[in-house]
């Protein structure tokens, strides 16, 4: 099928245009767009500033593209924004900004990917966002890019669902197969480890960490890191209830390690223990050779307490700004 680009839309003679691709009436592509091969804007869409989309996406009417806008000193102007292949973008999509965006990805209407994070020191610096694979971003969600701290990047990993109204604030860190339901708000520098669930109208303060599996109960105030492997509840003080009995099995983990994980909770949270010997206890009985998922959980703990405010991140808060243009010009000299 040859490429079709109607006469009703303005495609700059300097744009990459692949093959068989279809552009709808009343698009504006700049100069330094590469769209690939397959792919199929249908109508209203900007696509302006360095811009690459991956073959075969498709992006739904009055989507914008690239470029931020001109004049607030928070704008990325020359910002490279990558999408990769078969990505979805549904009406009314924005990413803006550096952005790096894998494939397979699904953004539903109004989603906002990459605009300036709400820190009132941000200047317009060339932080970002990288997206994995295989995520899906419900209606309304939010994801800013990095402020001028830690390294500069804010990442969501693989396969991740973000439903209606979520937000993920500035260099934070959700990372693969976690689910956010709707309303969930997490600050700035917040990371969500491997497979959590958070439910709804749950508020993730800044520099907090859930952990791998971790359950957080819905209208949560999660002020504190939510342990590994737990379920997390309360509103105004969430703490560990229990073990996320239902997650762990479901994700293979054996019933053997499952026993010790419950005896764990009951050790650290109901006898209050200290960690030290809770590690010994466990030590003895397994010969030395404690199972990952009760190594992690206990990792998690003792990094916790070496933190401040029930969160561990809070030890790097004050630290300086990872020197990201640094990198950036070394990237460029290579």
């Amino acid at each position: 099928m040859p490429t079709i680009i109607s006469p009703l839309s303005q495609v700059h003679p300097d744009a990459q245009i692949g093959a068989d691709v279809e552009i709808g009436p009343f698009c504006l592509i700049g100069p330094n767009v590469a769209i690939g091969d397959g792919s199929k804007l249908e109508s209203h869409i900007v696509a302006n500033g360095r811009v690459t989309l991956g073959a075969r996406t498709r992006v739904a009417p009055h989507c914008y593209l690239g470029a931020d806008t001109t004049g607030p000193r928070t704008s990325q102007l020359d910002a490279h924004t990558e999408v990769g292949a078969d990505n979805i973008l549904f009406p009314r999509v924005s990413i803006v900004g550096r952005v790096q965006i894998g494939d397979r990805n699904q953004f539903f209407d109004n989603a906002v990917i990459g605009r300036a994070p709400q820190d009132a020191g941000y200047k317009g610096a060339p932080t970002g966002v990288i997206i994995g694979d295989d995520n899906v971003f419900r209606e309304n969600v939010t994801i800013h890019r990095g402020a001028e701290k830690e390294d500069g990047w804010t990442r969501v990993g693989h396969g991740n669902v973000m439903m209606e109204n979520s937000h993920v604030g500035h260099n934070s860190h959700v990372h693969n197969y976690v689910t956010m339901a709707n309303n969930v708000a997490l600050a700035g520098h917040v990371h969500v480890q491997d497979r959590a669930i958070l439910g709804g109208n749950t508020g993730v303060h800044q520099f907090a960490t859930v952990g791998t599996l971790a359950f957080v109960g819905g209208v949560s105030r999660v002020t504190t890191d939510a342990p590994p492997f737990m379920m997390f509840t309360g509103n105004d003080e969430p703490r560990p209830v229990t073990v996320n009995l239902v997650g762990v099995r479901r994700n293979g983990v054996n019933e053997e390690v499952v026993g010790m994980l419950r005896q764990a909770f009951k050790m650290i949270w109901r006898q209050h223990k200290p960690l030290t010997e809770v590690r010994d206890h466990f030590g003895m009985i397994t010969g030395g050779v404690i199972p990952i998922e009760l190594g992690t959980l206990l990792n998690f703990m003792e990094a916790q307490a070496k933190g401040a405010s029930g969160r561990a991140r809070e030890a790097i808060r004050h630290s300086p700004a990872f020197a990201y243009h640094l990198v950036e010009q070394h990237r460029k000299a290579a």
